[in-house]
């Protein structure tokens, strides 16, 4: 009973079961109370009729004399035993002729004694069986003298009953047979497709993503089919990019390697005897390790960013103070494109309760993209601009651009553009996600052949005096 399939049919198969077993019931109280209540309610009018013409027409004779004459007026067909009863419950005389001195004291018997009209259903020694009995009192001037009762065998009635009931039962169990068929075809044709849907999400668990759901319905499983066949894509679309990844991260690391091997050869086949060989090499050597060492920095920080464990240190900061180190670092730093660092910062206090480390990796990682993908001789502008608690922090530079079809895909993780320049396609990732850690949000606008601009919007502390007081 693990299986969809076989929950499905139990559970429709109990509900089922439960409504057959209500309609069973109901019709078998019906059946019960329509035969049984007819049945009395005849009986009923045939001793009220017959006892009141007798107390209303047979006056002044005794209760013997009015018995004899109530058996004389009786049709011939009468299937009812009907007796006369005197006051102890005794049989003055029955229908059959018979007389008898046992007393009777059944419900309908003593209710009849009392003036009314009584009632009995119950077994008979002298019928074998169940019967169902009907008394009316008899009376001779206002005055109680005896009672008359009709009974009659209720038999005929239970296997009447039964016979209905039996034949109610046959149809519920041909209902639950038809029911069951149609359920399990119904199951079927549910379970079937999350089958196929299940097969494919397991051609796709071992890497295979060429495998495709049919979307036979207009349901919820054509819907899942859908987001199978996009999760599919996008899985693909994944694996390409990692795949790239791998690649260009390989080509990265193994760039600044091959020159560090072979400037360690060329130092030491040549002796360190050429001073100025000697002091080139190791400035190569030192600058590919650093290169080194930030792509081990990136891939440490990818890992944290795939994982969800970037943790941000906050202390209250002064962003703009941040900023202007930048400024003085990037504008006497120079770089091999000569591109010069325009800025145009506020000169007002800009708190911050932030991670100072993580927000200085953003902005680098920024301004030397910007650097990286702007013309020969180029410019980059950094802009800031406050409104209320919010701080725009804007990189502007005139490079080749980013075209429309790959403006949503940048920043996403392994993406890395189709610029030749383009690095490993972690950095931006890693400072949306940095971005994002400390409330904020990372825009990226761009017409491509005119250049880019990424917009860094940040929020402030609600109060500038605090932080002032803590900086100081």
């Amino acid at each position: 009973m693990k299986g969809i399939k076989a929950r499905l049919l139990l559970q429709i198969g109990l509900l089922l079961l439960v409504i057959v077993l209500l309609l069973e019931a109901v019709f078998a109280f019906a059946v019960y109370t329509y035969y049984f209540s007819s049945s009395r309610q005849i009986l009923e009018s045939r001793v009220t009729t017959t006892a009141t013409f007798a107390n209303q027409f047979i006056n002044g004779t005794t209760l013997s004399e009015r018995a004899r004459n109530i058996l004389e007026q009786l049709i011939a067909n009468e299937s009812s035993r009907v007796e006369v009863l005197n006051l102890k419950g005794q049989t003055v005389i029955d229908s059959y002729g018979f007389s008898s001195l046992d007393r009777i004291d059944t419900e309908d018997v003593a209710v009849a004694l009392q003036g009314g009209v009584g009632h009995y259903s119950g077994i008979s020694s002298l019928y074998q069986g169940r019967i169902m009995a009907v008394s009316s009192p008899l009376t001779n001037s206002g005055e109680l003298i005896g009672v008359l009762r009709f009974s009659v065998s209720t038999e005929p009635l239970y296997d009447a009953v039964f016979g209905l009931i039996s034949w109610a039962v046959a149809i519920g169990l041909i209902v639950l047979l038809i029911g069951f068929a149609l359920s399990l075809i119904i199951a079927r044709r549910i379970i079937d497709p999350v089958k196929e849907l299940t097969g494919i999400s397991r051609q796709m668990a071992t890497g295979d993503f060429s495998a495709r759901a049919v979307r036979k319905y207009n349901d919820e499983v054509g819907t899942l089919a859908d987001s199978l066949n996009h999760m599919n894509e996008e899985l693909a679309k994944n694996e390409k990019m990692k795949n790239n990844f791998i690649s260009t991260i390989s080509h990265e690391l193994r760039t600044p390697l091959t020159s560090i091997k072979g400037w360690g050869e060329t130092l030491v086949v040549g002796g360190l005897e050429d001073e100025e060989e000697t002091l080139l090499g190791l400035e190569v050597i030192n600058g590919e390790t650093e290169r080194l060492i930030g792509l081990v920095e990136d891939l440490l920080d990818f890992s944290k960013y795939q994982t969800g464990e970037i943790q941000l240190r906050r202390e209250p900061v002064d962003l703009h103070q941040l900023l202007r180190n930048l400024e003085l670092q990037y504008s006497y730093a120079g770089n091999k494109r000569n591109v010069t660092l325009h800025t145009d910062l506020t000169e007002e206090t800009l708190p911050m309760n932030a991670d100072l480390n993580r927000l200085k990796q953003v902005f680098v990682n920024l301004l030397d993209n910007a650097i990286k993908f702007s013309k020969q001789d180029g410019n980059v502008w950094l802009t800031v601009m406050r409104r209320d608690r919010l701080v725009y922090v804007s990189i502007q530079d005139n490079g080749e651009g980013i075209p429309p079809e790959d403006l949503n895909k940048i920043g996403e993780r392994f993406y890395k553009g189709r610029s030749k320049m383009s690095g490993s396609g972690l950095g931006l990732a890693i400072s949306k996600e940095i971005i994002q850690l400390h409330s904020g949000k990372l825009q990226i606008e761009s017409e491509y052949g005119s250049g880019t601009t990424i917009t860094v919007i940040l929020p402030l502390m609600p109060d500038p005096d605090a932080i002032q007081d803590n900086l100081a």
